[in-house]
């Protein structure tokens, strides 16, 4: 399991497909890039920017839920690729153990964002679905190239059912 940092959200265009990108905490510094829907995305971004509505949304809802019951969001992990579909759990911990609860994986990352929980990647995903970018100067924009040339080449049949 690696501890991931997330850079940002971002929507590529032509699709207007909204993106979580995470990039790896170690030196290998691999990308994980992870479609999300646009409510979520937006959730996230609002976390990022540190934005209080003013009353609760869902994921300030579950955060209030957890805190409530006296139990600790440890960390998210992001567990498997299936299908281009990504799985995640919440592993939280409360006077009885720790659970492993499944999830989306943006709904993972808003909460985190939110308890200030590490975000977590098994392995496997990122030696599946990771990309690597050798020259730090240009990451940002090397990523995003690989990203559009990854747009041109999909379907909306390559979503059908997926779930983030």
């Amino acid at each position: 399991m690696i501890e991931m940092e997330l850079v940002g959200v971002r929507v590529e265009l032509p699709a207007s497909a909204p993106i979580v990108l995470l990039r790896e905490s170690t030196d290998r510094g691999l990308f994980l890039p992870i479609f999300v829907g646009s409510a979520e995305a937006t959730s996230i971004a609002l976390a990022m920017d540190k934005v209080e509505p003013p009353r609760p949304i869902t994921h300030d809802l579950l955060v209030l839920v957890i805190q409530s019951l006296d139990a600790e969001l440890q960390r998210v992990v992001v567990t498997e690729i299936r299908d281009k579909t990504f799985f995640a759990e919440l592993h939280i911990r409360d006077g009885k153990g720790t659970r492993k609860i499944s999830c989306r994986p943006s709904d993972a990352i808003a909460i985190a964002l939110r308890m200030g929980t590490p975000i977590c990647v098994v392995d496997e995903v990122l030696q599946q679905a990771g990309y690597h970018i050798p020259d730090e100067d240009d990451q940002e924009e090397h990523v995003l190239a690989e990203f559009r040339d990854f747009l041109d080449e999909v379907t909306p049949d390559d979503f059908m059912g997926e779930t983030t």
